[in-house]
């Protein structure tokens, strides 16, 4: 016959064996609640990237290239080495190189930063056109490029600098907004 007292240690062995594994569980549940780093961003990166814009026609309107594009968490891609440049369909000679961009969801507009230089590819070296900057608005379904820094260009030989421009890169048309200052040869 089982004894009185071997029944009470089973009894208790059992309601211990059963009470650490309950504590067990809920402590590693509540572990996992908390976690010890922040999550991984959840968006992309690509290396030597190329971005097609359309026109309203569906066209292919212009490209950007890219040596990296990452997308951020508040909706805007981050490029870096770029160069936009307008397809040969489109009649528009302007090719743009900056060290970075950024293009933002919902906006056409490309905001250029460091070393921009916008050029014209001209059949005659003598009207090729190049404008440089710090920071330049590209708006290129609308063809038109802005800013409000320095800016300076090289039209040939002729030379100008000035502060702010806008730029209608369609019909080659260039706004200067002040401090203008320039240097033209016969």
């Amino acid at each position: 016959m089982i004894s009185p007292r071997y029944v009470v240690l089973l009894v208790v062995l059992t309601a211990g064996a059963l009470g650490s594994w309950y504590l067990a569980r809920t402590h590693t549940a509540a572990d996992s609640d908390v976690l010890p780093y922040e999550p991984a961003h959840r968006g992309y990166y690509l290396k030597s990237a190329r971005i097609l814009g359309t026109g309203e026609d569906g066209h292919l309107l212009y490209e950007i290239e890219a040596d990296r594009a990452e997308q951020q968490t508040d909706k805007r891609i981050e490029f870096s080495g770029v160069r936009v440049r307008y397809s040969p369909g489109s009649n528009i000679p302007w090719t743009v190189n900056a060290d970075a961009a950024t293009l933002r969801e919902g906006s056409p507009r490309i905001t250029l930063r460091g070393h921009v230089r916008a050029t014209s590819n001209s059949e005659s070296a003598d009207n090729e056109t190049e404008i440089r900057t710090q920071y330049l608005e590209l708006d290129p379904e609308r063809f038109v490029a802005e800013t409000d820094q320095r800016v300076q260009i090289r039209i040939g030989a002729r030379s100008l600098t000035a502060t702010g421009m806008l730029a209608s890169l369609n019909d080659d048309r260039i706004e200067l907004k002040s401090n203008v200052r320039g240097k033209i040869a016969p």
